[in-house]
């Protein structure tokens, strides 16, 4: 296997070299990794006619109507003894339709369409399927291929409903292109209203598109959008997968609104979440053909005790079908511009970062501890998305500094155009903690702020969603605290607290924005100094919506200083965008 090993070349490993001559020592890793993705693309090649057929598998699994009006259903349930589909099309009889069971442990079912021609199940009806284990259990499961799932008021599990409108949404307006200074905003639709309640996709189109513009962003990142049974996951306890959340409105109402931001110039990338599932049953992956495993590993290497979800199994053929069909359903369907990538740390090492500091030591990145199936899976679909979607943008959230995340495939890397420059807001909130301002070390703020990788962009931000969460605060709340609540006003004289926390906001945005990165990332509402944190509706609070908005009125009150927070804002990205600061090529310090 060594002399293999040895025989593989990278096309273009030389450049990464250049770049960082202290992984060459490594050389035979990323040897090692490239060879795995190669051996990918042609085992694709020759046993699904490659990764555009494989990709599309969306077109196949769950239910589609086919041109006569008949329903086409097909899962994946290896571990199953039998599987039955029920619903209201059938009052819900249990065993009235049976799916046939296929190789590598699928089942099909056909449903003629009726006498008069129409599909057997109709647009916006509920249905299950009945999986009948090899134990002899019966279980009721949401297909995990479902494009649309809800609940009905009183429940709190999920329904699949076969979503197929008469009229589907149709987008009008192209793609548009990659933006050469990426400034992203960084939104939660649910939150995205002053009102107590969850906000919807409508909403959005027509009261926060138009600020999002008016901002100088040219990007969205959408969180939350996956189908979640937990409101209060922040979106990152999926259950499925291919569903746009029901809660915001309907499919149709999130094409139109993704197609509005594109009206507008503005791409939008998803918050996917491929690094661990739900471990829901009834309404999630878990346990979906009755074992312990099917999708993920089994336990213990199959289950996050932090997090208390499932980890995938990237080195099964069926999990890479679903995953990367998953990718190409939200390019294709909604029209997304690209992916960030959740977690990922957690998918890069078998630790999952879990007790680990990373210290930047190259030993950290390589050896026993990497888990290459995650890793190959990443490369696989960046590779993917960037061959069939040039101006895919990809972006990986990642505490531990993996080197050549952001370098291409065809270099020995992963294939992201950006990472997180993570690093960034914990040291402004270092600073405001435990320094006074007369102690502010510039060459230590500098130095983090350029302290990355070279040839490798980072999204720079001073504070995203993680600082906003309940048991934190944001940048205006360390700066201002109690006094936001009552002297914003400018009919009252400013104060020493309220004059030095404005002006401490703005210059911390703006050396963020034009020494941390590549790009710009903003979370929704901080750009004007939100003074509130965030709660999602729980036990904890009463299942209160108070802190779950984003109260965009402090902005319709002329005499509030809101405002001013709000035009500095504006004004950096609309410089930015002339001048052109975070498209400009880095200095390299050495020769």
């Amino acid at each position: 296997m060594a002399d293999r090993e040895d025989s593989v070349a990278i096309p273009e490993f030389s450049f990464l070299l250049q770049m960082d001559p202290y992984l060459k020592p490594y050389e035979k890793d990323f040897k090692r990794r490239y060879e795995l993705l190669q051996k990918q693309l042609v085992r694709l090649e020759e046993t699904e006619g490659g990764f555009d057929q494989f990709t599309s598998s969306y077109k196949n699994f769950g239910v589609h109507r086919q041109p006569d009006n008949s329903l086409l259903f097909l899962e994946w349930a290896p571990a199953a003894e039998a599987l039955f589909l029920t619903g209201d099309f059938n009052d819900w009889e249990k065993f009235s339709y049976p799916y046939t069971k296929k190789e590598f442990g699928k089942w099909e079912l056909i449903l003629p369409a009726k006498h008069d021609g129409t599909p057997a199940v109709g647009h916006n009806t509920r249905l299950k399927v009945v999986v009948h284990t090899k134990e002899g259990g019966r279980l009721y499961r949401i297909s995990p291929w479902a494009k649309y799932v809800n609940r009905e008021e009183k429940s709190i599990v999920y329904d699949w409903v076969h979503w197929d409108p008469p009229q589907p949404y149709t987008q009008i307006h192209p793609r548009p292109k990659k933006p050469t200074s990426l400034r992203i905003y960084e939104a939660h639709v649910g939150i995205a209203s002053p009102e107590g309640k969850v906000a919807s996709y409508t909403n959005f189109t027509t009261n926060v598109l138009p600020r999002i513009k008016d901002l100088g962003y040219n990007c969205i990142q959408l969180m939350a959008i996956m189908e979640h049974a937990y409101y209060a996951s922040f979106g990152y306890q999926v259950t499925s997968f291919f569903a746009a959340s029901s809660r915001y409105g309907t499919p149709e109402e999130l094409k139109r609104m993704i197609d509005a931001a594109h009206s507008m110039g503005i791409v939008v990338l998803l918050d996917v979440v491929h690094s661990h599932a739900s471990k829901n049953t009834e309404d999630g992956l878990n346990c979906f053909d009755g074992s312990d495993s099917c999708f993920f590993h089994s336990p213990p290497r199959g289950e996050h005790k932090l997090w208390g979800s499932r980890l995938f199994n990237y080195s099964s053929w069926e999990v890479q079908r679903f995953l990367l069909s998953n990718l190409r359903w939200w390019m294709e369907e909604y029209c997304f511009d690209g992916f960030r990538f959740d977690g990922i740390t957690s998918m890069l090492y078998h630790h999952h970062g879990i007790g680990t500091g990373f210290s930047g030591d190259y030993s950290e990145y390589f050896g026993l501890q990497v888990d290459e199936d995650s890793l190959v899976y990443l490369m696989l679909a960046n590779h993917i998305l960037h061959t069939l979607y040039p101006d895919c943008i990809t972006v990986a959230e990642d505490v531990s500094g993996m080197p050549a995340l952001c370098r291409g495939v065809e270099e020995g890397g992963l294939g992201f155009d950006y990472r997180l420059a993570m690093a960034i807001p914990d040291k402004w909130i270092q600073i405001l903690k435990e320094s006074k301002d007369e102690d502010w070390d510039m060459g230590d703020i500098v130095h983090t702020l350029t302290n990355r990788r070279y040839g490798e962009k980072c999204i720079a931000y001073a504070e995203s969603h993680d600082q906003a969460l309940v048991g934190d605060k944001s940048l205006a709340f360390w700066l201002m605290d109690k006094e936001m609540y009552t002297n914003m006003s400018s009919l009252i004289p400013m104060t020493a607290v309220i004059d030095r926390g404005m002006q401490l906001h703005k210059m911390i945005r703006l050396l963020t924005h034009a020494l941390g990165g590549e790009g710009y990332l903003n979370f929704i509402g901080n750009e004007f100094g939100h003074p509130e944190w965030l709660d999602f509706p729980r036990e904890g609070n009463n299942q209160s919506y108070h802190y779950a908005r984003r109260q965009f009125n402090l902005l319709e009150t002329d005499h509030l200083r809101y405002h001013q927070l709000y035009a500095f804002d504006r004004d950096m990205n609309r410089t930015e965008d002339q001048y052109g600061w975070l498209a400009a090529q880095p200095t390299k310090l050495w020769t």
